[in-house]
């Protein structure tokens, strides 16, 4: 049997590696990255002085309230974070940890990686498009439609754009003079799709004064985790069904679908 004090020896050595492991791995780069709210925009505004939806080609009738995509900010794919990092945004309910993968699926670049991301807006823009005159029946023959927001990525904004082409163009008023925020991606034939980062922009979208919040249905349950106080959810799966739920909205009694 060891004595005590040769036992006491062999437990400092033990930890020493041990110790210098941990130390090790507080300050190693981890496959993660940090994300926080981002800002929002009002797709029936104004993005520096320029309209963010101009159409011509079909009367246009003036919008009321608000219709605010949502984003988030994330640090830059090359660079590290460690374990205090994560471990700091581990208890805060403004910040996220999400694998690297899954904010820059395409790896490469900081810059190649901001080309693909306005990539995938402007074919999320066109999209919108194609869906918001399909769900109107109106032909892209006879009515053009432009987007323009600059500095902001992805496809995330798609259903919101949709949205507000069909505000400007349907002769109704789906905000009924209300800021309204929301994400999701949308398909041609008015899919709405999941997209990450919820929680962040349930946040960014309450800051800035939004009270109705349009989620995917399958992100319902995300959505609810960091809820901000005075935000309504209401998820879809269909352009359809978000502009019925608006129109429900603006009506006494009228069936507005929850998480």
């Amino acid at each position: 049997m060891l004595s005590r004090l040769s036992r006491t020896s062999v437990l400092a050595l033990c930890a020493a590696p041990v110790l210098a492991l941990t130390a090790v791995a507080a300050f190693a780069p981890l496959p993660y990255v940090l994300a926080q709210p981002g800002s929002t925009a009002n797709v029936l505004g104004e993005d520096k002085g320029e309209p963010v939806i101009t159409v011509t080609g079909a009367p246009v009738r003036k919008t009321t309230g608000q219709l605010r995509m949502t984003t988030i900010v994330a640090t830059g794919p090359s660079v590290d974070i460690d374990l205090g990092q994560v471990v700091d945004a581990w208890f805060r309910t403004d910040r996220a940890v999400m694998p690297k993968e899954a904010v820059y699926p395409t790896g490469g670049s900081d810059a190649e990686i901001a080309k693909h991301n306005i990539a995938e807006m402007e074919k999320s823009q066109n999209t919108a498009v194609d869906a918001a005159l399909a769900h109107l029946g109106k032909s892209k023959d006879q009515v053009k439609v432009h987007l323009e927001l600059a500095d902001i990525g992805g496809p995330s904004a798609g259903l919101l754009f949709s949205l507000g082409i069909v505000d400007k163009l349907d002769g109704g008023d789906l905000t009924g003079g209300r800021n309204i925020a929301g994400t999701g991606t949308i398909t041609s034939d008015g899919k709405v799709g999941e997209v990450g980062g919820v929680p962040l922009k349930t946040q960014a979208a309450r800051r800035d004064g939004a009270t109705v919040f349009l989620v995917p249905k399958g992100e319902c349950s995300q959505a609810q985790a960091e809820l901000p106080d005075g935000l309504r959810l209401v998820p879809v799966t269909t352009l359809k069904d978000a502009v019925q739920a608006l129109q429900a909205l603006g009506q006494k009694g009228g069936k507005v679908p929850s998480c």
